[in-house]
C-alpha cells in the first residue's frame, strides 16, 4: 500500500528528528538482542517490567541510545527450544548488546549439566555471531535458584536438590562464557531474595516480579555498559 505523500513526508521528519541528538549530533540507536526463556519475557508481568526492557531503559539514562529490546525468548523454552525459536525468528544482526540466559527448564526436565554444556555453548557461539563476532558485545545472567520460590516449597519439592543443579549448571554457563570471553553476571544470589517476599515474585509465586527483574538490570547494567563501549 502506498504511503500518502504528507503522511510519508511527516514520518521522514519524525525519524530524522529522532535521529538526532541535544547536541546537534547524529545519535545512532545501539540494537540489543535478548535470547532466552520464561526469565527474559518476563511471564507473568506486563512488558515494561521484563529485564532486558529495564536494562535498555537504564542505558538510556547513562547517555546510551539503546533501542527496545528485540526478543526471541518464550516461556518453558529449554535449550533446544531457544536454537528452534531462533532459527524461526531469524534476527538480522549485528547487534551492539546480546544477551543470553537459558537453562532453567533444561533442568526443570531433569537435563544433565553434561548435555547442557554443548548446547548452551552453542547458544553462546550464536549470541556472538549476532553482536558480529565479538564476544565481549554479549552478556550471560546466571539461572536463578528457583528452588527458594513459594512456588517450590509450597509444591513439596526436593529444595536441596534443584539449588545443587541449579549451581551445577551455572557452573557450567559460567566457565563456557568466560571460555568464550563473553561477560558473565550473576544473578543467581539476587534471586534468593524471594524467600518470603511477596514483592519479589509475580502472582504464579514462581517467576520474577518487575522489582526483582529491576535488580538484575542494576546487576547486568555495568557489563551491558562495558560490552557497548567495546563496539568498533
Amino acid at each position: 500500500m502506498r504511503m500518502p505523500a504528507v503522511l510519508a513526508a511527516t514520518s521522514w521528519l519524525v525519524c530524522w528528528l529522532g535521529a538526532w541528538s541535544g547536541s546537534g549530533a547524529p545519535s545512532k540507536v545501539l540494537r540489543y538482542l535478548a535470547l532466552g526463556d520464561s526469565y527474559t519475557i518476563g511471564e507473568g508481568i506486563g512488558s515494561s517490567g521484563r529485564w532486558p526492557v529495564q536494562l535498555a531503559a537504564l542505558l538510556r539514562r547513562h547517555g546510551l541510545a539503546a533501542g527496545e529490546p528485540e526478543i526471541v525468548a518464550r516461556t518453558g523454552w529449554t535449550t533446544a527450544e531457544l536454537g528452534a525459536g531462533i532459527d524461526a525468528a531469524a534476527p538480522r544482526g549485528p547487534f551492539a548488546l546480546v544477551s543470553l540466559l537459558i537453562g532453567v527448564n533444561d533442568q526443570y526436565r531433569g537435563g544433565r549439566p553434561e548435555d547442557y554444556r554443548p548446547a548452551f555453548a552453542a547458544l553462546l557461539r550464536r549470541a556472538i555471531a549476532f553482536a558480529g563476532g565479538e564476544p565481549g558485545r554479549v552478556i550471560v545472567l546466571s539461572i536463578p535458584d528457583w528452588s527458594v520460590t513459594s512456588f517450590a516449597i509450597a509444591g513439596g519439592r526436593d529444595l536441596p536438590r534443584i539449588a545443587r543443579e541449579i549451581r551445577q549448571f551455572n557452573e557450567v554457563n559460567r566457565e563456557e562464557t568466560r571460555r568464550a570471553g563473553a561477560r558473565y553476571v550473576d544473578v543467581t544470589a539476587a534471586s534468593e531474595k524471594a524467600l518470603g517476599d511477596g514483592a519479589q515474585l509475580a502472582p504464579d509465586g514462581l517467576h520474577p516480579s518487575a522489582t526483582m527483574y529491576a535488580e538484575w538490570a542494576r546487576l547486568a547494567l555495568p557489563a551491558a555498559t562495558a560490552a557497548l563501549a567495546e563496539r568498533h
